[in-house]
């Protein structure tokens, strides 16, 4: 009797060649490196160099998430992802009542280009990747960090990372938004415009599912929805003026990695195969760097326990496998106490090793696609394209993604899925270990890092220092001119940067913003 997976497609207990009749390996697979990049964006994939091994990071103050930085370069990571806190996330100062009890508390505190330099400070901006992951305020943070670099000598040209700056998610699964949809889209080709100008080699864009699998996205939904808001930013951009080859290569995809490895690594093939014949056949991409799905890889949060939660090392390995065989870019793991709270420094190594144990200790890295050709893996990768382009398809009906968020479309989906998972769960048809079986009588103690509530007070006291010592004339004139430029149609980067070199704060940059564009509530039309 067939097994469901997470999409709700049949698990064979067995596939033969019957499961693939009519397969044509040339068109469903072609080679590694190439079109429809079923097999990999690149030719040599791991068997030239592993995958980038980023840890995402970020907690209390800019120092404190300094210092932990330098730990992990010391370990071994060059490429960093930086957690901000929901005051940051929400584009308010650490001063303002509405961060009082948030500040520091899931990610670093970042007010003004003082704590950004605080926070890369003794860090060579041109040999690290930084991404960071913010999403309304993306156009700040991204100017924030050029500053930085500026200030060490670095061109803007050389630096590398990636900004999530994916707004529909947010929407959708997250909440985190500020502006209303239009003008937030506005702001992504704003910041798409400036990265191709300026900072070229950056990623402008990381289309994340992660989050819409958090929520309780199945992988089918999960890639049919990030793909769906993908192509409303390339549309965007393209009503913008630009060229799809001038901004589609700097495009990246931010997906989940559960347990379920077989249907994850038949998920990330599907998604390549899919967003490449999106990109040629819909866009007329005709540079093949357009058509690459290139993505990072965070193992699953939601799938971690607090019971038991060296268990979760376990979780984490099989996760982190298959995002591996599922070729992905960059892989961030996640510590085996986040279910907790913020991992402790033993336990954010343990998740480094997990993926330098993979890279050198087994042979994964020895061919490129080892699942290609596998009847079971190949059917699942048909099955879940099969089922993520039934979605897409529903969402192009109800006029794609902005107007199906509009309508609670991909939200009501994902939701209906989370509903079956917990269902499952409770009845015991859906096992968990240490949550509804293979339970201890009694759960050993753990002592979680905890962070220290009077960040918020220095915060404060940092802020009005630079409120007292900044020139309030160069601050107020750079506010008015972003306002300006916001009210028309000229790219606000530019005088954004200048308001945040003259210091102005990350709140008071928003709150420019939000004078001119407004903010959103879900009850608001587009």
């Amino acid at each position: 009797m067939a097994r469901e997976s997470e999409s709700g497609l049949p698990v064979e207990p067995v596939y033969g060649p019957d499961a693939l009749a009519g397969w044509d390996p040339a068109e469903q697979l072609g080679e590694p490196g190439a079109y429809p990049f079923t097999r990999g964006v690149y030719p040599t994939m791991y068997t030239g160099r592993p995958w980038t091994m980023r840890q995402y990071a970020g907690f209390g103050t800019a120092e404190e998430s300094n210092a932990r930085y330098r730990r992990l370069i010391a370990h071994g990571t060059m490429g960093l992802s930086v957690a901000f806190d929901l005051p940051t996330q929400l584009g308010h100062d650490s001063d303002t009542p509405l961060a009082h009890g948030e500040v520091g508390r899931v990610g670093v505190a970042v007010d003004s280009v003082e704590d950004m330099r605080a926070l890369f400070r003794g860090i060579p901006l041109d040999r690290v990747s930084t991404s960071m992951t913010i999403n309304a305020p993306a156009a700040l943070l991204l100017l924030l960090y050029q500053l930085v670099a500026e200030e060490q000598g670095v061109p803007a040209g050389t630096l590398t990372g990636t900004v999530q700056n994916d707004v529909l998610k947010e929407y959708i699964a997250r909440g985190t938004y500020i502006f209303p949809p239009r003008p937030s889209l506005r702001l992504t080709a704003d910041i798409f415009g400036y990265c191709r100008a300026v900072m070229p080699r950056w990623n402008t864009i990381s289309i994340s599912g992660y989050h819409m699998a958090e929520a309780g996205a199945s992988p089918a939904q999960e890639i049919a929805f990030t793909l769906a808001d993908g192509i409303a930013y390339v549309r965007t951009a393209l009503a913008a003026g630009m060229d799809v080859d001038d901004f589609a290569p700097r495009l990246s995809f931010f997906f989940v990695a559960r347990t379920t490895l077989l249907e994850e690594v038949a998920k990330f093939r599907a998604a390549r195969r899919l967003w490449a014949r999106v990109m040629r056949e819909e866009f007329g991409a005709r540079d093949p760097r357009s058509m690459m799905l290139r993505f990072h890889t965070q193992t699953a949060g939601v799938q971690l326990t607090a019971q038991q939660p060296e268990v979760n090392l376990v979780r984490v390995a099989v996760q982190a496998l298959g995002a591996v065989l599922g070729g992905t870019q960059s892989l961030h793991t996640n510590a085996f106490d986040e279910a907790i709270a913020l991992p402790t420094e033993k336990s954010a190594r343990l998740a480094l090793r997990t993926q330098q144990v993979l890279a050198h200790e087994t042979d994964v890295t020895a061919t490129v696609d080892p699942f290609a050709g596998s009847y079971a893996v190949e059917s699942l990768t048909d099955g879940v394209e099969a089922a993520a382009r039934e979605l897409m398809d529903r969402v192009e009906e109800l006029g794609g993604a902005v107007a199906a968020i509009e309508q609670g479309f991909q939200k009501r989906e994902i939701e209906r899925n989370a509903y079956r998972i917990a269902r499952e769960t409770d009845a015991g048809l859906r096992t968990v270990v240490g949550v509804n079986r293979f339970r201890l009588d009694e759960e050993e103690p753990y002592e979680p890092l905890r962070v220290d509530p009077a960040i918020e007070a220095r915060q404060a006291g940092r802020l009005a220092v630079l409120r007292a010592e900044r020139d309030r004339r160069a601050v107020a004139t750079a506010l008015a001119d972003l306002r300006r430029a916001a009210a028309g149609r000229d790219n606000v980067l530019p005088p954004m940067k200048d308001a945040l070199r003259a210091r102005a704060t990350v709140g008071e940059v928003c709150d420019a913003l939000r004078e001119v564009w407004g903010t959103y509530t879900p009850a608001d039309t587009f």
